[in-house]
């Protein structure tokens, strides 16, 4: 019961807002970046470590970064995956980890009672530096895994973004799905996920974001404690530059299935872009919208051709993915495909009218807040200004970064980092 009522706090707390986010940041002895933020008034507080350990890392390996990641807390130190559920569960502590192409990631939130905070840090930091990879846990995990990939098989949409992702990026890191396919996560054994861990989870490699009620100096406490017994190590190189698609191409994979998945793009845009926000206000009205975007309005909209129809841009280290997609019947593939197309093709010949501008810079800056209103919303956005080291003032002047956008600035960049001749496209289903 008492930690049903701790629950019920956190999901409280969770939901107030805060008015500004000021970022602290700092360097530990052994090379790892700290960036920290003060949300006085709730008793709680994320820890996120994070790595330069995510699937473009995987090498050869398809599948070993998120095999690595998965299997973190089913064993560590003296304890067994019960064992450490349970010591999480006792103090109302939330653990989690995940990968994403560039990064992996292992969080917990907690309250920050003392001798609850002691124990959740305690555990977390047994299960980052002390991971067991016994082989039995292993198995288990990997038998799991592989029942997730061959039942991916049976999926269109899964089908499309394996198939989208290799036309996308050939023989880039990108190019693989985060968690492997079958070929390759068959052929692991324990000691490649000890090989991949010590080679990445190491401090030189890892950034902390910590968030919450606690003071400057026990979040400096926090990280020396959380990063203690992790070697130093080195950080890897740099992924390589994504090499743009030579020419235009279309794939078609065959399915049974009455809906045809479609996927049309190319490499797009990465964090550090200078056109960052002319493409991202651009793509708001083009597709990423949603209900009043003009791919929405004409695939949708005008002529019914299926239940949606966005874009997206996914900016990553490197160049990420571009994207429109849309799910339409087997008989309305080419209908479908053909809106899409021209669709694009008028808004990167016109570019946005000044009303379009103007609701979308409306409909990004009036929701803005809501998207770092609760700590775990805002821990996810000041990891990924720690992770791709934008300026710590990100959240302060990004609404000022979307009104400052102009359409000639939407057409120019459009122009330059969409080309129509070498967008990809790829669709899954059955031909009619």
């Amino acid at each position: 019961m008492r930690f049903n009522l701790i629950g019920l706090l956190l999901l409280a707390f969770s939901q107030l807002a805060w008015p500004a986010a000021k970022i602290e940041h700092w360097q530990t002895a052994q090379g790892s970046r700290v960036y920290y933020v003060r949300t006085a008034g709730l008793p709680m507080v994320d820890v996120r470590v994070v790595f330069d350990a995510g699937s473009a890392r995987d090498g050869s390996q398809f599948g070993v970064s998120a095999l690595t990641s998965a299997l973190l807390d089913s064993g560590a130190g003296d304890w067994s995956a019960d064992d450490i559920a349970q010591r999480f569960e006792s103090v109302g502590a939330q653990y989690s980890a995940g990968v994403s192409e560039d990064m992996a990631w292992l969080s917990i939130r907690s309250l920050t009672e003392k001798p609850l905070l002691e124990k959740a840090l305690a555990t977390f930091e047994t299960v980052l530096s002390r991971p067991a990879f016994r082989e039995d846990d292993f198995q288990r995990e990997k038998a799991r895994t592989l029942a997730g990939l061959k039942h991916r098989e049976e999926s269109p949409s899964e089908l499309a973004s394996i198939a989208f992702g290799k036309a996308l990026y050939g023989e880039h890191p990108y190019a693989h799905p985060e968690t492997g396919i079958v070929q390759t996560v068959a052929g692991f054994s324990a000691d490649d996920l000890k090989t991949f861990y010590q080679t990445y989870y190491v401090a030189a490699n890892a950034i902390v974001v910590i968030v919450g009620d606690v003071s400057r100096e026990q979040a400096e406490q926090t990280a020396n404690q959380v990063l203690a017994k992790l070697p130093v190590g080195s950080k890897p190189a740099d992924i390589p530059p994504v090499t743009m698609p030579s020419q235009a191409s279309t794939q078609h994979i065959e399915f049974p299935s009455t809906q045809t998945h479609v996927l049309v793009g190319l490499p797009g845009t990465y964090r550090k872009d200078p056109d960052y926000f002319a493409l991202y206000v651009g793509n708001h009205i083009l597709g990423g919208g949603s209900m009043v975007s003009r791919l929405f309005e004409e695939v949708r909209e005008k002529r019914g051709l299926a239940y949606g129809a966005y874009s997206v841009f996914a900016p990553l280290y490197r160049q990420g993915p571009f994207m429109m997609s849309l799910q339409t019947r087997n008989d309305q593939t080419e209908q479908a495909l053909g809106v899409l197309r021209k669709t694009f093709a008028d808004f990167l010949a016109q570019g946005p009218t000044e009303q379009e501008l103007t609701a979308a810079k409306r409909n990004i800056t009036g929701g803005f807040a809501m998207r770092f209103d609760t700590n775990s919303k805002l821990s996810d956005y000041v990891a990924m200004i720690g992770f791709y080291q934008q300026p710590l003032d990100y959240l302060d002047t990004f609404q000022a970064n979307v009104e400052a956008v102009t359409i000639e600035q939407i057409k120019d960049a459009f122009k330059r980092r969409v080309k129509p001749e070498l967008l990809q496209t790829v669709t899954v289903g059955q031909k009619s």
